[in-house]
């Protein structure tokens, strides 16, 4: 068995069913929380709505921190925006997301995705360098935040790499170049450690981010509190 037959093979299943089991449990871990009981009546009862407020309030830091905070804020967007254009924008992933699911969409021009992937690079870069300079975050930084790093950014290296020629329009009457063995083996290899990473590290963020804030928001309309 070569090393690309591995990554697309054994690889990729373990890593999916990781993915897949994994991110499951954390959701479950999260809804299934006990409910404490509440000896006193609700405060407010449009606990939905104040759920829903909740996520759309977190999505900027609060105005008492916006000077300091804000361009850490773009930042973030910028390279989120960008990640989420290169797996769901690109044809090739695209095209890998198709034989997986058998669901498929029109893909971006891959000059977009080439600039989408240069905003992920450079945003991850400042963020590590950030964290790296800055004293708050350089003190609460842990292995997590920097393997989940790490784990994110090799996918967008090592896909890098396989562009191997000069960026020229792909048209119908031009077939794709085929990409070498050994790096799309690793840059399969590299998207199915960050998989199983997933549910067991911060990137579980994504998964958890809007689950967890609607149900602080639910909790802190029912006070009465303010959020």
């Amino acid at each position: 068995m070569s090393l690309l037959e591995f990554a697309r093979g054994p690889a990729l299943t373990v890593s999916l069913l990781v993915f897949f089991i994994g991110t499951a449990w954390r959701l479950w871990a999260v809804l299934r929380r006990p409910r404490k009981t509440d000896h006193s009546a609700p405060r407010r009862s449009d606990t939905v709505t104040g759920g829903l407020r909740a996520i759309w309030q977190r999505m900027l830091p609060r105005s008492a921190y916006e000077r300091i905070g804000m361009t850490g804020t773009i930042n973030a967007y910028a390279y989120h925006i960008g990640i989420a254009v290169i797996v769901f924008a690109f044809a090739p992933h695209i095209g890998f997301i198709e034989r997986l699911t058998g669901l498929s969409w029109a893909a971006l021009p891959d000059g977009v995705t080439y600039v989408a992937t240069a905003f992920a690079i450079v945003g991850l870069v400042f963020a590590l360098a950030t964290r790296l300079t800055d004293d708050v975050q350089r003190l609460l930084s842990n292995f997590d935040d920097y393997f989940t790093w790490l784990v994110t950014m090799l996918p967008i290296v090592t896909g890098m790499a396989l562009i191997e020629q000069s960026y020229v329009p792909a048209t119908p009457m031009v077939a794709p170049a085929t990409p070498n063995p050994t790096l799309l083996a690793v840059h399969l290899l590299s998207l199915e450690l960050m998989l199983i990473w997933f549910p067991f590290g911060k990137l579980a963020h994504a998964a958890l981010v809007f689950v967890s804030r609607y149900r602080t928001g639910v909790e802190f309309t029912r006070k009465g509190a303010a959020l």
